[in-house]
């Protein structure tokens, strides 16, 4: 069986497990920049709090006084994920997250199993292990472990397992609609339903050659042949060990107008897309350096004609295939200045590494091996100092040290687990 774990509420749990005073409370956890609603405790849902919903407008009405407000806090979010994978693997050798609130677990059992219970178990040690509450749904598939774990949250103990029987499975698919299959968007349920497909069922039912005759692609075949019970869809590791790209972008807490702060950014989101390439063995050979217009000249500036302004991006070649901070720092840094223009307001940076390949088959007939080069035995040593120290124990100089450009975070919790200035201290 296929076990889908998912954490309830996950941003607003991870605040709750160092912050009691948050149980039972209205609380939403906000956007970069504390720019709408991303995440709701229950209580807020209650209050008619949608997901979306502007920040500005919901502190100025009524209801806001009652919500408990938090900025994204990715860094805490990004541990406490990983510790949920950790007591997964308690259970299962074989874990995918899928997300940063849920993971898939291929379960081994003998035959008689009651998956049930071992679904109350697997709460139980989450809960008690990292503080955050979860549902879990068991299945034959991938796609129907979905859909078990989205039954598991109508369920009193947050458990479901789908059932074997083809009859009794049948039933749940057909009062599912067929816009609630997972991988089947809007457009793509229009188009179904047009075609004479409503629900779960009728899509599970459909023969090879209606797919084909409506024009639809294989993989939503894979998924009709998922709601049978026949697993056709698989995580695809070489994808993830091997990425085709690296992309780290940020929209401003301010807008930046000289040339000094672009270049922080820039090189901010440089360094942390190096990290990122480390984590997979991997080295680039190229990057994409973009940034963003507030608006035209004229027109305002940081205002919402801002969403329509273009891109304007430079590609920087590196001498040699590289994941080293300070080789891609140098390279992309001078970028920002070709691409800044004195009097004009900018909203947005990102750094996209690309013509990645694995760092053992990237070496270069005269730079050599990417691994056996001083920058890559320095981004080593940087990696192991904050593994142990905390993130951003060590960076380089040139991301700055005030960086007036980074996101708007004005109701930001600790980092307790990830940072010793903020480490919990149990007082007698």
């Amino acid at each position: 069986m296929i076990a889908l774990v998912d954490a309830n509420n996950f941003y607003v749990s991870c605040e709750r497990v160092f912050d009691p005073s948050l149980e039972g409370r209205p609380v939403a956890v906000l956007s970069n920049n504390d720019g709408c609603v991303i995440s709701r405790s229950a209580e807020c849902k209650a209050l008619g709090v949608a997901m979306g919903e502007p920040y500005f407008k919901l502190k100025s009405a009524p209801v806001g006084a009652r919500i408990a407000f938090r900025s994204s806090n990715y860094e805490l979010y990004g541990d406490v994920s990983s510790r949920i994978v950790a007591v997964l693997g308690t259970f299962s050798p074989d874990v995918e997250q899928y997300s940063i609130d849920e993971a898939f677990l291929r379960v081994s059992m003998p035959p008689g199993t009651d998956w049930e219970a071992l679904g109350r178990r697997i709460r139980a040690r989450v809960l008690r292990w990292t503080g955050v509450p979860c549902g879990v749904g068991f299945a034959e598939t991938r796609t129907l472990a979905k859909i078990a774990n989205h039954a598991a949250k109508k369920t009193g103990d947050g458990v479901f397992a789908m059932p074997r029987d083809a009859a009794a499975r049948d039933a749940l698919l057909a009062a599912l609609p067929v816009e609630e299959v997972w991988g089947v968007g809007r457009r793509l349920a229009k188009k179904l339903r047009l075609a004479g497909i409503r629900d779960g069922y009728a899509l599970a039912s459909a023969p090879p050659e209606f797919f084909r005759r409506h024009g639809f692609a294989v993989t939503l075949e894979r998924t009709a042949l998922e709601l049978r019970g026949i697993e056709a869809t698989s995580p695809d590791p070489v994808e993830r060990e091997n990425p085709q790209s690296v992309a780290v972008t940020r929209m401003f807490g301010a807008p930046v107008a000289d040339v000094a702060s672009l270049e922080e950014a820039i090189a901010s989101h440089a360094a942390a897309a190096a990290e990122k390439l480390r984590k997979t063995g991997s080295a680039a050979s190229c990057a994409n350096v973009f940034v963003q217009e507030c608006a035209p000249p004229g027109t305002g500036g940081w205002s919402d004609a801002a969403w329509w302004t273009p891109f304007v991006s430079a590609t920087v070649p590196f001498p040699a295939p590289t994941s080293a901070t300070g080789e891609i720092l140098s390279a992309v840094r001078p970028a920002a200045a070709r691409l800044f223009v004195a009097g004009r307001k900018y909203r947005r940076a990102g750094v996209v590494l690309c013509g990645i390949e694995k760092a053992g088959e990237a070496a270069d007939l005269f730079a050599g091996d990417p691994a056996s080069r001083p920058g890559a035995k320095l981004a080593a040593a940087m990696d192991a100092v904050n593994a142990r120290f905390g993130r951003g124990t060590v960076f380089p100089a040139a991301v700055g040290t005030t960086r007036k450009w980074s996101m708007k975070r004005g109701m930001l919790s600790p980092c307790p687990t990830t940072r010793w200035s903020d480490i919990i201290v149990a007082k007698a």
